[in-house]
């Protein structure tokens, strides 16, 4: 057949085979072809001898079109996508591989599997459109800068609750700390910091968005503006008497980092729960103190300055006192104090009217002055007020209405002369 005359070979075995050939032509010396060719002499005296034995043909190698040696047998790719299809389906090429070693023991290259899925049509080659950012430099030291944000996410896909993500990464490392809750706020955000700073210590810095939680939506008025005066959210005013900077970033694109982190756990921390069938909050919460020390021994990063830059608190610091929602409060002329709808009765004396209402992470209220906690108790059954007895008389804010007969009512025409002089009757 004229097919069995065509030799396929590359641009580059083509350049080579020219060389070759000047050089059993005698054009040119085998030492000049191997200069041309970037080869040792004696790898052209064997390409000349393979030429002249076998003619172009043997300029290509010899391997082409014969099967690897290495390769897998036909059983274990027919598992690994028997697996695939049932266990991990959307999952990617470099995750499935992780859990097919993990789970199933089986060992293979990410390239390995990414090749059998596209020939199986189970993978889709997924190309990135790239965006011209400002890159911004990393910060030089572990806790010099951390990012913070909340992820709303179907994180238990339906199993369970919609949770929250509270995340923390390290600018400089990217050591990677979080905690589910139900909702994203001010209390959430204090009880995940609290649980980073006993984990490392005080960063120095917090980068965060505009959020309401982390950035006060209240107005400045004139003298605030003219003073400079910047009303504070709770969670600000908490960083900031515990001495850590706050930075609000002007669009998501500033916080990448943050934002990178949650694109990943979304896609395998979502698959890493769903392979435990994990269903509540607090499975979720005990599943990441598991999860998040291997990930950061992947995926952590070394920094460019070895120093911890974190600020360790000694054992006896209540940071409670710092992460609580403050709230001053008026000491009313019977030592009580309403509060959210609530009244307490103040049991000891306190030094002015002016007090702090604290509430805790863990739901306490701590009643403060002047640094010192107040003893007092709620009043839950409030004295009724006595009603005024209802009476039949009437108040009216102008003078009765006269009644027909009365004489104002009368007509001057029926009226006519009396008996005695000067008297008139109708």
């Amino acid at each position: 057949m004229a097919g069995k005359d065509i030799i396929l070979m590359s641009l580059g075995e083509a350049r080579r085979l020219k060389v070759v050939q000047s050089a059993i032509e005698r054009q040119t010396t085998q030492k000049a072809a191997a200069l041309i060719l970037g080869l040792s002499e004696r790898q052209v005296r064997r390409l000349v001898r393979s030429v002249r034995e076998k003619g172009d043909r043997g300029i290509i190698h010899g391997s082409r079109g014969r099967p690897s040696g290495r390769r897998f047998p036909n059983e274990v790719s027919e598992r690994v996508l028997s697996l695939y299809s049932e266990r991990y389906p959307d999952f990617g090429p470099t995750l499935a591989r992780e859990k097919l070693f993990e789970l199933d023991g089986i060992r293979i290259s990410d390239e390995t599997l990414r090749k059998w899925l596209l020939e199986a049509g189970l993978w889709k080659k997924r190309r990135k459109g790239s965006i011209h950012r400002r890159w911004r430099q990393r910060k030089e030291c572990f806790g010099e800068m951390v990012q913070l944000d909340g992820s709303h996410h179907d994180w238990l896909e339906g199993r369970g609750p919609e949770l929250v993500l509270m995340g923390y990464i390290d600018d400089a490392t990217n050591t990677t700390y979080g905690r589910f809750y139900d909702y994203e706020g001010t209390m959430p955000a204090m009880d995940s910091f609290q649980g980073y700073v006993k984990e490392y210590g005080l960063p120095v810095s917090v980068y965060l968005d505009r959020h309401t939680t982390y950035k006060s939506p209240k107005k400045l008025t004139e003298w605030e503006k003219v003073e400079g005066i910047e009303p504070l959210s709770q969670f600000e005013r908490a960083l900031a008497e515990l001495g850590v900077e706050v930075i609000h970033a002007l669009s998501p694109q500033a916080k990448g980092r943050i934002e990178r982190l949650f694109g990943v756990l979304q896609d395998r921390l979502v698959k890493e729960m769903r392979l435990r069938g994990i269903q509540t909050k607090d499975e979720a919460n005990e599943f990441l103190e598991e999860y998040l020390p291997r990930y950061n021994e992947r995926f952590e990063v070394c920094p460019a300055n070895e120093a911890d830059a974190h600020v360790r608190l000694p054992g006896d610091f209540n940071l409670d006192r710092y992460l609580c929602i403050k709230t001053e409060r008026t000491i009313r002329n019977d030592n009580t104090l309403a509060h959210d709808g609530r009244l307490y009765q103040i049991e000891e004396k306190t030094t002015g009217k002016k007090v702090v209402v604290e509430e805790r992470i863990d739901g306490s209220v701590h009643i403060m002055n002047k640094g010192l906690v107040l003893r007092y108790k709620e009043i839950i059954e409030r004295p009724k007020k006595e009603m005024a007895a209802k009476t039949d008389q009437r108040v009216y804010n102008r003078p009765r209405k006269p009644s027909k007969d009365h004489p104002w009512k009368r007509s001057w025409k029926n009226w006519k002369p009396a008996t005695q002089k000067g008297v008139y009757v109708y």
